[in-house]
């Protein structure tokens, strides 16, 4: 009974906690060591020196419908320590790359009145959607931090030091730095401030290896979410999944690997979360806990104002 008692508080930890994925985390947010990625034939090699054709064939299709895929990727860093080499004896990291087709999808902010806190969860259901994820960085009260635009009309105001956008113009979706955002012709439709933006035309900006940690944390090892688009308009989202923390040059790596032309972070950490349902199936990531609330701010639920959804187009 004891046993079984225990390893039910343990299930219930790991799904409000994400225990598993925080235990890789934990092991390994103070790491020297470079982001790996496990290729298909089985061996280890760091983000950094992977060839675009070693990188295609490592990623794992999870999911495909038309206008949509989700892969993919087995990662982890080189163990140095005995709870480094104990996490990695029983637990995977991993990676998704989330790419969606604007010819079948349509993108906008999702909010709640008054910017109340929300899940990626709830707001997948409320409206209906394929893809959830959390979009602005929030004050300290829980409103967001930057530009919101929904439906034509300014929500929420202009954050001058964030350099990153996702925004609709015309109805069609862009991500990218401040400079695309306003050379970029058309009604404006959706927008939301993220940050920073790290490549444009396919160069991933100085700072992002030179001054990381000037203006943001950009060697941290964390959760990291990073929205991009190429050339054809695909939208790609490349995004920590369980234990998959990463540095900003290790995302933008990938990115460019990928073939994204402009690309910007959105929030990440302990804040980011995104739902997904294709084909029938539903995969919900949380990086902590998002359901309980509790009067210690260490362990508070983890919810946020503002999302972007990605919904299929309807016939006309």
């Amino acid at each position: 009974m004891l046993l079984l008692a225990t390893a039910l508080v343990v299930l219930v930890l790991d799904h409000v906690f994400n225990l598993q994925s925080n235990a890789t985390f934990l092991a390994f947010r103070a790491s020297t060591k470079p982001l790996e990625v496990k290729t298909h034939a089985g061996d280890w090699k760091p983000v950094t020196e992977l060839s675009i054709a070693e990188l295609d064939r490592a990623l794992t299709k999870r999911v495909e419908t038309p206008g949509a895929v989700w892969k993919s990727l087995t990662v982890r860093r080189q163990a140095e320590t005995s709870t480094q080499n104990l996490a990695q004896a029983f637990l995977s990291a991993k990676v998704s790359v989330i790419e969606l087709s604007p010819q079948h999808y349509t993108f906008a902010t999702s909010f709640k009145d008054k910017f109340a806190l929300t899940t990626a969860k709830e707001q997948l259901e409320t409206e209906d959607a394929t893809f959830a994820i959390t979009a602005n960085f929030r004050e300290p009260n829980g409103k967001p931090l930057g530009l919101v635009v929904h439906e034509g009309r300014e929500v929420n105001r202009t954050f001058p030091a964030w350099t990153g956008y996702f925004f609709v113009k015309s109805g069609k979706p862009y991500f990218g730095p401040k400079s695309l955002f306003e050379e970029t012709p058309g009604t404006l439709e959706e927008a939301s401030q993220g940050y920073p933006s790290v490549m444009k035309n396919h160069t991933v900006f100085s700072y992002v290896d030179l001054a990381p940690t000037k203006h943001f944390d950009g060697n941290k090892i964390t959760y990291r979410s990073l929205a991009g688009m190429r050339r054809d308009g695909t939208l790609v989202f490349i995004v920590s999944g369980d234990g998959g923390a990463m540095n900003v040059t290790e995302v933008a790596s990938l990115a460019q690997k990928l073939n994204v032309q402009h690309a910007t972070m959105l929030d990440g950490g302990r804040a980011l979360q995104y739902s997904l349902r294709l084909a029938g199936q539903t995969h919900h990531f949380t990086a902590f806990n998002t359901t309980m609330d509790f009067d210690s701010p260490t362990f508070d639920a983890e919810r946020s104002p503002i999302f972007l959804v990605a919904k299929p187009r309807t016939a006309p």
